[in-house]
């Protein structure tokens, strides 16, 4: 299933970047980066749960947030993007 998973971490305090820090390469491990704080994935129920849980345990929960978007088998038809930044088909062959 596609899923967008977006987060917002208070980067005030320098716990807070290296809250974002780790956020943002923890979600490397499962998607691709789209924006700033966005990644476009791909994976089961199970996948989703686990990143949930780790995600979750690395916020502070009191000045920061996760969303997960769960848009998913048919998504295609769902996004629409307009502007910089092509997308890559997150599905397709990576080649290196």
């Amino acid at each position: 299933m596609f899923v967008l998973i977006t987060y917002d971490v208070n980067t005030e305090t320098s716990a807070g970047k290296k809250r974002l820090h780790k956020v943002a390469k923890q979600c490397e491990n499962y998607g691709q980066r789209v924006q700033h704080s966005v990644f476009e994935c791909i994976m089961d129920a199970a996948k989703l749960r686990e990143v949930q849980h780790i995600l979750e345990n690395m916020i502070d929960k009191e000045k920061d947030s996760l969303r997960f978007y769960i848009l998913g088998n048919d998504y295609k038809s769902k996004v629409v993007h307009i502007g910089a930044k092509p997308s890559l088909d997150i599905e397709g062959t990576l080649v290196f």
